[in-house]
């Protein structure tokens, strides 16, 4: 997040201040609200274990769960994936990063990395698949895919339901005007990193992640979404919103203007000063 003026001809887009979900290991556990429990399939006993997939876990997250859960070397379930065929649109070009779908998973003496990545890939196809999102999805001028990729993008910015449905409509609102995106998570993802801070040397990274130096979305999504983001995606209300910022828990505030926006993030930036500072005097507290 940054609070300098945009240069002649380019507009910054500074994202809420949202710390994506930090965990790497496998949370065997049973469903967490807001996570759908898959039951299309037998449901595993009361003591079974499972594998829970957060919505907006990070494909290298969900591979270094599914290692851990089966107890399986580090890398084996990233190695797996790109050699089992998975039922991927032909636009992933084999990549699954927003197809392994958030939700609780049995596992079972005969699971492997293979199943339950296929198992993953089958929920994602058969919840994006139906006619109701394709059609959705058409009357947003995207493709399903696509679609999945906004999604991924508003799951990672927003910290609401509402708060997806604006980030959703901030992205469409750029690609219709030929703006870039400007979205911290993206760079964030090409960076595999977490955080709030987005430095200018951030901003000019090589990279087709790089939302502020290419037009357009990323050439995959950058999470797997789950279906509050995804209906973000294909419904977003009206509105004429360009830039957004959260300047402080509970409070992300959505303009199209650009005065309004930079008075916003100046905002952001107090807080998140006087945040650092705190953290500071009390790591030197806990020193001494």
């Amino acid at each position: 997040m940054r609070n300098d003026s945009a240069p002649q001809g380019r507009i910054r887009l500074t994202r809420r201040g949202k710390v994506a979900l930090a965990m790497t290991g496998a949370l065997l556990a049973g469903a967490a609200a807001g996570v759908p429990v898959l039951l299309d399939r037998q449901e595993p006993q009361p003591q079974a274990k499972t594998l829970l997939v957060p919505e907006g876990w990070r494909t290298s997250q969900v591979y270094e769960a599914i290692d851990k859960a089966l107890e399986a070397a580090p890398g084996t379930t990233k190695k797996s994936a790109h050699t089992i065929g998975l039922k991927l649109p032909g636009e992933a070009a084999g990549h699954p990063e927003g197809y392994l779908f958030p939700a609780t998973y049995p596992i079972g003496e005969e699971s492997t990395p293979a199943s339950l990545l296929a198992y993953m890939v089958d929920t994602a196809n058969r919840r994006f698949g139906g006619p109701k999102v394709k059609g959705a999805a058409e009357g947003q001028a995207v493709s399903v895919y696509q679609a999945v990729t906004i999604a991924s993008i508003a799951q990672a910015e927003a910290e609401t339901k509402q708060d997806m449905g604006k980030v959703a409509r901030v992205v469409y609102n750029r690609m219709n005007l030929g703006m870039p995106l400007q979205m911290d998570s993206t760079i964030n993802y090409a960076l595999n990193r977490s955080t709030v801070d987005t430095s200018m040397t951030d901003t000019r990274i090589s990279s087709p992640y790089n939302t502020y130096a290419r037009t357009g979305l990323p050439p995959t999504p950058i999470a797997n979404p789950g279906d509050d983001a995804l209906a973000a995606a294909l419904n977003p209300p009206q509105g004429d919103w360009l830039y957004f910022v959260t300047v402080k828990p509970g409070d992300t505030r959505f303009t199209a203007d650009y005065a309004e926006h930079q008075r916003n993030v100046e905002e952001f930036n107090a807080a998140r000063q006087a945040q650092k500072q705190t953290q500071a005097k009390n790591g030197s507290a806990n020193v001494s």
